[in-house]
């Protein structure tokens, strides 16, 4: 059986790869269409990358089971042995908007635990990866532990419609939040957020609603450096199903979950 090592040196070779091609891509008229509404948005890209990890995947480990976001690989049911969950571009809508600020994101499970985190800013060539138990980097740059800040100094990473009307959540119960951090952002990819946490550019990430593919990646980077990673109401996280999501500083996840989220 392949080792973590030899498995983190094919994902990343892959996910450089990918990378590439999808630059390249910037120059061609992008194939667009929409899956659950009219702004959830896939390219031909999303599918050309998922398919091109795909191929790479089952022909160098015939074992492994792969769940992506675009339904290319087969359907996933369990977690037993290695399982890749990726997202071939996560933050299409800056893809085809903006062509920065989006991600490929790559969590690498063995047994239902998370072992290999990527996330690779494309654009800005900014791998963030680690393998379980031996320091998270920023290509060649160790990521230091997080340290602990106070509410009042946290910038909190939060897309807009979880403070206006939506279906998920009662937009006055994370108001207070946003008024009393010293201020809040919102990038358009889950991924990159997380990365961004793991990296001490972001204090604390939060979402009502994401898919496995969205966090699997992410969520192994910021453990790896002492950050908390639960759903918005501190459950873990099911890598098979959606979830909300709360990842943040030390620290600073316990006095967020008391102080506004109790209600949840």
């Amino acid at each position: 059986m392949a080792n973590l090592k030899e498995i983190d040196t094919y994902a990343k070779t892959w996910i450089k790869e990918a990378g590439e091609r999808i630059k390249s891509s910037f120059e061609h008229k992008l194939n667009i269409s929409t899956k659950s509404n009219p702004n959830d948005l896939v390219t031909n890209m999303d599918k050309e990358t998922e398919q091109f990890f795909l191929e790479k995947i089952t022909e160098t480990f015939p074992g492994h089971q792969i769940l992506g976001e675009e339904g290319m690989c087969s359907d996933v049911s369990d977690l037993t042995g290695f399982v890749w969950v990726i997202d071939p571009i996560d933050g299409t809508m800056n893809f085809v908007h903006q062509q920065r600020n989006f991600a490929i994101s790559i969590g690498i499970l063995e047994n239902g635990k998370g072992k290999i985190g990527l996330v690779y800013d494309v654009v800005h060539d900014e791998l963030y990866h680690t393998i379980r138990g031996e320091g998270a980097f920023m290509n060649d740059v160790k990521l230091p532990p997080l340290k602990a800040v106070p509410v009042n100094e946290a910038i909190l990473s939060l897309n807009a419609t979880w403070v206006t009307e939506n279906k998920k959540i009662d937009p006055a119960i994370l108001a207070p939040l946003v008024r009393d951090v010293r201020g809040t952002r919102s990038y358009g990819s889950a991924a990159l957020e997380m990365a961004f946490v793991a990296a001490g550019r972001l204090d604390a990430y939060m979402s009502m609603r994401l898919a496995p593919w969205d966090f699997a990646g992410g969520a192994i980077l910021i453990e790896e450096v002492g950050g908390e990673v639960t759903t918005m109401t501190g459950e873990k996280l099911d890598y098979l199903k959606g979830n909300s999501l709360f990842v943040s500083k030390p620290g600073l996840h316990q006095l967020i979950s008391e102080k506004y989220l109790s209600n949840l």
